[in-house]
């Protein structure tokens, strides 16, 4: 069992920045990728990024590029990530959770979320 939990989330203007943390318990965090995943009102949830066990690889959806960074510190059971010049379609709730790839069906745990507003 893994639990996870966000935070970090808030409202902000764009061109702002906010860091999202994931606090995870239960299994040994650094044995395991970890992804972020995002879903706006009445959309499916997207892929934004993920992690390898050991942080050496990361991925990102297109629409984070250049604008978001995904890191984990395994001494502190914490995932994190780190957007930047953040637009209005950046809006949703993001979660993290625990798998690999950017199909939500193969992540397994999944924290409750956590709700970044950009206002334009």
């Amino acid at each position: 069992q893994v639990q996870l939990v966000e935070s970090g989330g808030g409202l902000v203007q764009a061109g702002g920045s906010l860091r999202l943390s994931c606090a995870a318990s239960g299994r040994t965090f650094s044995t395991y990728a970890m992804g972020w995943f995002r879903q706006a009102p009445g959309k499916e949830r997207e892929f934004v990024s993920a992690i390898t066990w050991s942080g050496y690889n990361t991925y990102y959806a297109d629409s984070a590029k250049g604008r978001f960074t995904i890191s984990r510190d395994n001494t502190k059971n914490t995932l994190y990530l780190q957007m930047n010049n953040l637009k209005p379609e950046d809006t949703a709730v993001y979660y993290c959770a625990q798998g690999s790839g950017p199909i939500p069906s193969r992540y397994d745990y999944w924290g409750p979320g956590t709700q970044v507003t950009v206002s334009s």
